[in-house]
């Protein structure tokens, strides 16, 4: 196996909850950079204590992400191997250094690995999808305001490592509110940006603005390199989400359909269908659609795969469809399925209980 000079580099900023929980898992490295960009709390002191991180400090005016990360990564040592860029809510599982030497080659440019964006209320992963910020230490720099991502100046050879994973612990309190300028600032940069354009929409959607992301997410359908189905099917699905949401429901199945029709393979838009007919109350047809979605048995390793679509929700709102169509039989069954998943949650425990003494009620009459 090839030994190599391994560094990690990160940006910060008031991080001083994950410091150290963070360098335990990035301890593998030769070296750790890591670049301050204006901490008012105590993380540049917790970072100084820790043996092989080096920190530096500077403010990014205005605010970018890229211009951060290309920063960060110019203080790692010109004679790196490797580059390992991670944020400081993450964790890399202990080692991965060994995989990482292990597949990496002489003509290795860059490296995908396991991410787990989220955990459920168990600690079980939600959504989970492959990174690729493992890379060579030249010929890459970091491009877009917000969403930044890495692009080579060379041809790329980039590999599979499924057995490196990284997990994310977001601190959903940590002011974020900066994302939707950033946002809007990298499509006027670039308004042929599928991807950010797609990042945009969902971001109004997120903030309400119903009419601004079905307006920006039917122009990243639009687009000629909006070729990806998993993702054009995520902006159909939010179109239908902001219509519902403006109260136009024939508006929204018929985007729900859409989505579906573009990605009939993904469970999401089966889901979602589902559960708009069952908010309306529509149990009939809400029951087919959650039915569907389960026929659908392999979870995509995309960012775009929904955590509802695949934990207890789906079998709890079947559950409740089924009861109200008078299927107690099969209620029962997707209401011990969704217990399965989570049996802490007392609302579950006492559908359990209305519907298991509502089905001995019928077998008794």
């Amino acid at each position: 196996m090839t030994k190599y000079k391994i560094a990690v580099y990160a940006i910060a900023r008031n991080e001083e909850k994950n410091v150290l929980e963070w360098y335990e898992s990035m301890k593998e490295a030769d070296e750790i950079v890591v670049l301050d960009t204006g901490s008012t709390d105590n993380t540049i002191n917790l970072l100084k204590k820790c043996p092989k991180i080096k920190v530096y400090k500077k403010e990014i005016i205005p605010w970018r992400f890229d211009v951060a990360r290309n920063k960060s990564l110019s203080y790692v040592s010109k004679n790196t191997d490797i580059c390992v860029c991670t944020d400081l809510d993450e964790r890399l599982e202990k080692g991965w250094r060994k995989h990482l030497e292990k597949s990496w080659q002489k003509d290795t440019t860059r490296a995908r690995y396991l991410y787990n964006w989220n955990f459920d209320a168990q600690g079980k992963p939600g959504t989970t999808f492959y990174l690729n910020k493992i890379h060579q230490r030249h010929n890459y720099s970091w491009v877009n305001a917000v969403h930044e991502i890495l692009v080579s100046s060379t041809k790329e050879k980039e590999i599979l490592i499924p057995n490196i994973v990284l997990n994310h612990y977001q601190d959903y309190k940590k002011e974020r509110t900066s994302y939707l300028a950033l946002l809007e600032l990298s499509v006027k940069e670039n308004p042929f940006n599928d991807r950010n354009t797609h990042y945009l929409g969902r971001e109004y959607m997120y903030y309400k603005m119903w009419d601004k992301a079905i307006d920006t997410l039917h122009k990243h359908l639009k687009l000629p390199s909006s070729t990806w189905q998993d993702e054009r099917c995520a902006s159909m699905r939010y179109i239908a989400y902001s219509y519902y949401q403006k109260e136009y429901l024939e508006e929204a199945i018929m985007w729900y359909k859409k989505a579906i029709k573009e990605a009939p393979y993904l469970r999401e838009p089966y889901f979602d269908l589902g559960n708009l007919y069952y908010l309306i109350k529509d149990y009939k047809q809400s029951e087919k659609y959650l039915k569907q979605a389960l026929k659908i048995k392999e979870k995509t390793l995309t960012y775009i795969n929904e955590e509802q679509a695949w934990n207890e929700t789906i079998y709890d709102i079947l559950s409740i469809s089924c009861y109200y169509n008078n299927k107690l039989k099969e209620s029962i069954r997707y209401i011990k399925k969704a217990l399965k998943l989570n049996n802490q949650d007392k609302r579950l425990l006492t559908n359990y209980q209305i519907i298991r003494t509502q089905l001995k009620k019928d077998i008794c009459n």
